[in-house]
């Protein structure tokens, strides 16, 4: 099934933006920093246990973010098929938007502490969680545009990715939230 493509009427760019921007409200409200603690803001940040990983515009996490738009768009696709995209594409926002929020919440940071092997994952910054906001954007678009098959290939092609350079990806990530694996904790770790 291929996708329609096409600009969303202003009202539901507009939409999006205040949907963002809300949470980036909360997420201040919530005590989150702004941007680094470090004052910097970076575009790319390689490190992935270091202390500006989640703190800067992008890290290895990106991908994570762009799928989670490949897979909002199929969704909004199979589940709303006469809803118009901008209305897709709004309640995709809201859903990366809540996982910010959720993912920023200390019942989330401590979890990633406990079960992961992000040992000292201490949250996002609002910058950071706002660019990946931006990234599932991205995705959700290009899925769009390109349809099915190509975005499902793409995904298993950034997820091959990350898992050969950082050994952790949106599969494992989801895998040791929900059920953590002690020989995937002690395989990352070892890194």
């Amino acid at each position: 099934m291929a996708y329609r493509v096409g600009l969303p009427e202003r009202k539901y760019i507009v939409a999006a933006i205040a949907i963002a921007a809300a949470t980036a409200a909360i997420l201040y409200f919530m005590g989150r920093n702004p941007i680094a603690e470090n004052g910097e803001i970076k575009i790319w940040v390689g490190e992935v246990h270091g202390p500006d990983n989640s703190q800067h515009i992008a890290d290895w996490y990106v991908f994570s973010h762009i799928i989670h738009g490949f897979l909002f768009a199929w969704l909004g696709i199979k589940l709303l098929p006469n809803s118009a995209a901008g209305t897709r594409l709004c309640l995709a926002v809201a859903i990366e938007a809540s996982w910010e929020l959720l993912e920023n919440s200390p019942i989330i940071i401590n979890r990633y502490r406990e079960a992961t092997a992000a040992f000292g994952y201490s949250g996002d910054s609002i910058v950071n969680s706002m660019a990946d906001i931006g990234w599932m954007v991205l995705g959700f678009a290009v899925a769009r545009r390109i349809g099915f098959w190509k975005t499902v290939i793409i995904a298993v092609v950034l997820e091959l990715f990350t898992l050969w350079m950082i050994c952790d990806n949106l599969t494992l990530n989801v895998l040791m939230l929900v059920w953590p694996v002690d020989a995937v904790r002690e395989w990352q770790s070892a890194l």
